[in-house]
């Protein structure tokens, strides 16, 4: 970054006779002429004029290596050089992203006009004669480096709109992930189009909760960051069979997790997409206690029927279930075994002929009395 470049001012408005007497102490300036001679007349004036950090070019070559070598705001250049002339010399910047920025000012002999214009249409900003007249010097050289503070304060204030834009869309991406982590994504694609309440029936899904047996013993034995921890490792093992079958997780309550097969988009078979994870599940489990040298297991149950879902809260959106169904998964889980897929009368008929279920008969469960229940031991040979 240039003296200039670092002194740009937050505000557009800033007093001209500042900046001009900033400008001549900082701005850096680079003067080319093959001749010597010229390049001593040229320091000079800029040096009588308050300029203090001038560098020189011997020809088009030297220019280039020195433009290279260190940031420039303004360039005197020559028009007739062994190594380069100034159109030369401006073809080369054009084609440099780095170097584009620098302004130019071309200087000329009285014969070499055509030649001026030719540079100013290949991108100098300006011209002088030789030798500049001292007062058309300090004008041309201003107004060059005005033009380049304006520039360099367009694109610093391009930069932020972008960078603002970036940051937007970077929090917006952010916050639909985080929605996305939390409702599902047909559920969340309906909230950002503007519904406020989501609500609809399901005539028939299956509801599964599983809560892991001995968690609490443990939680008793372990430091609150190995307990998050492995819970986390349980928890997060679940999530990926739950994307792996397209089924759907509600929440987690403490230990226990909830999910369900059909909504929000409906599928035929719902129950036995819910069975297979349950299963994936337990075997998860196991892995686990090898792995962390623990002993859990989990109860697991599993209704079908008609359940109501929805959106509920203003601050902290939540997708939830509600009905029977609900309350007799609930109850299919409470009155299981551990280790085992204890699932309702509904719910096997739902998988009769793809899964082996073990008729455990009828079964007392709270609020609901006496109720056939079964238990699935796995996939039915060829199913």
């Amino acid at each position: 970054m240039t003296e200039i470049e670092r002194k740009i001012p937050g505000d557009a408005a800033a007093d001209g006779a500042d900046f001009v007497s900033q400008t001549l102490t900082s701005a850096a300036v680079l003067v080319v002429d093959d001749s010597r001679v010229m390049r001593a007349v040229l320091t000079k004036s800029l040096r009588d004029l308050g300029f203090t950090n001038i560098t020189e070019a011997v020809d088009g070559s030297d220019a280039l290596v020195k433009l290279r070598e260190k940031p420039f705001d303004l360039m005197l250049l020559d028009m007739e050089m062994p190594q380069l002339n100034g159109i030369e010399v401006l073809a080369a910047i054009n084609v440099d992203h780095h170097l584009k920025g620098v302004p130019v000012i071309v200087i000329s002999g009285a014969e070499q006009t055509e030649m001026a214009v030719q540079c100013i249409e290949a991108g100098a900003e300006d011209y002088l004669n030789k030798p500049p007249n001292p007062t058309l010097l300090r004008a041309r050289v201003t107004t060059s480096l005005e033009k380049k503070r304006l520039r360099d304060l367009e694109k610093l204030r391009m930069a932020q709109l972008q960078a603002e834009k970036e940051l937007v869309e970077l929090e917006k991406e952010k916050s639909e992930r985080l929605l996305l982590n939390i409702l599902p994504g047909a559920i969340a694609g309906r909230l950002k189009g503007g519904e406020k309440a989501i609500a609809n029936g399901h005539a028939v899904v299956s509801v599964m909760f599983a809560d892991l047996c001995g968690f609490t013993a443990l939680s008793r034995k372990t430091s609150p960051a190995d307990l998050v921890s492995m819970l986390n490792s349980i928890f997060t093992a679940f999530d990926l069979i739950v994307e792996k079958y397209g089924v759907e997780k509600i929440k987690t309550i403490g230990d226990c997790y909830m999910l369900v097969g059909g909504l929000p988009t409906n599928r035929d078979d719902h129950a036995e997409a819910v069975a297979d994870a349950a299963m994936e599940m337990v075997a998860a489990l196991e892995r686990i206690n090898s792995t962390k040298a623990t002993e859990l297991q989990m109860r697991v149950g599993i209704h079908t029927g008609p359940v109501v879902a929805g959106v509920i809260g203003k601050i902290k959106f939540t997708y939830d279930l509600w009905g029977d169904t609900v309350n007799v998964a609930s109850r299919m889980e409470s009155s299981g075994l551990p280790g085992r897929i204890h699932v309702s009368e509904q719910t096997a008929q739902a998988l009769h002929g793809k899964f082996a279920l073990e008729d455990r008969g009828f079964v007392e469960c709270k609020g609901l009395g006496q109720v056939q229940t079964y238990f699935v031991n796995g996939r039915s040979p060829g199913a």
